[in-house]
């Protein structure tokens, strides 16, 4: 009993050090515990995973530029992700203090940049700077970073996909919602789905990668989805310059449609079609003409057709 106790407290005591960026330190324990108990799981499972970042480490030393630094940590923390998941076992806490570790090196790379590094990187930074403190658990933070970077790019939908995620975070999800539905009208592309952590989008994304849908797919038909499902249900009244630019991009996807063939436009192309709808219903449009829209969305695809009017 005494020694699993020792186990036990190296063991926080090394989630403890990769909380405060401590590698080494967190090594150090992690392998004194191995020293008591040589088949405990979570104690091999943690060496691992600090034998992954040692690795990382050695190479972030050799880039010269503090924000290429900071980039690499966060493009490392998708590779980790998946690493771990391969791994035997699930072991949470320990997740979490990796996660918090990886965060928290990114972010103090980004921090240590010279004033006029910061000056020329700024909407770059609150973005970054988000990100990590969301990866931190730090969810205020995050929110007011990302505040600063959306003020900055209003139309960036990478921007507004994480400030989405930050409020999913924080429990606020009606601004969720919105924000998402956002984010994902303007550009499904510059989203990176894997990243994101509230339990909304989430649930949302493996319901539509379950449906066959991945890649490149997966992020244009998340909106879809999202509204036939009933999860992206926070509609805004649109600006009359809105909706003469959401005509206008219907009228070219369209376009680009027919001469591709269609299947890849299609989700994109429907997502406008279905703003278009909330539009006119919110306007107390004819029926005729959303049944015009309607019959657009059943050429297209009749499941969804089916799904969205059911």
């Amino acid at each position: 009993m005494a020694e699993q106790e020792s186990v036990t407290a190296l063991m926080s005591n090394a989630y403890e050090r990769l909380k405060c960026v401590d590698l080494r330190g967190a090594t150090d324990c992690i392998e004194g515990a191995l020293a008591l108990d040589f088949e405990a799981a979570e104690v091999l499972w943690s060496l691992k995973c600090a034998n992954f970042w040692a690795e990382r480490l050695t190479r972030l030393e050799a880039l010269p530029n503090l924000f290429e630094r900071g980039e690499y940590v966060i493009a490392q923390w998708k590779a980790f992700a998946s690493f771990a998941s391969k791994l035997a076992g699930e072991f949470e806490r320990a997740l979490f203090a990796f996660k918090t570790f990886a965060f928290s090196l990114a972010l103090s790379q980004y921090s240590a940049l010279p004033p006029e590094e910061k000056d020329s990187h700024e909407a770059d930074l609150a973005l970054r700077t988000g990100i990590c403190l969301k990866g931190t658990g730090d969810y205020v933070g995050a929110l007011r970073a990302l505040e600063t970077a959306a003020r900055e790019r209003k139309e960036d939908a990478e921007v507004l996909a994480h400030l989405a995620d930050a409020y999913g975070l924080q429990g606020d999800e009606r601004k969720s919602k919105a924000l998402f539905r956002e984010a994902f009208f303007i550009a499904p592309q510059r989203i990176d789905v894997e990243v994101l952590e509230s339990s909304m989008i989430r649930r949302l994304a493996a319901k539509v990668a379950s449906l066959g849908y991945k890649g490149l797919e997966l992020p244009e038909w998340i909106p879809v989805y999202g509204a036939v499902l009933g999860v992206f249900t926070i509609r805004r009244e649109l600006k009359a310059v809105e909706v003469g630019k959401l005509r206008q991009s219907i009228y070219q996807l369209e376009n680009e449609s027919k001469e591709e063939g269609g299947a890849s436009l299609a989700p994109r192309l429907i997502n406008r079609y279905f703003w278009l709808i909330d539009h006119y219903i919110a306007a107390k449009e004819d029926r005729a003409r959303i049944d015009e829209i309607l019959l657009k969305v059943r050429l297209l695809d009749q499941s969804i057709y089916k799904q969205y009017t059911a």
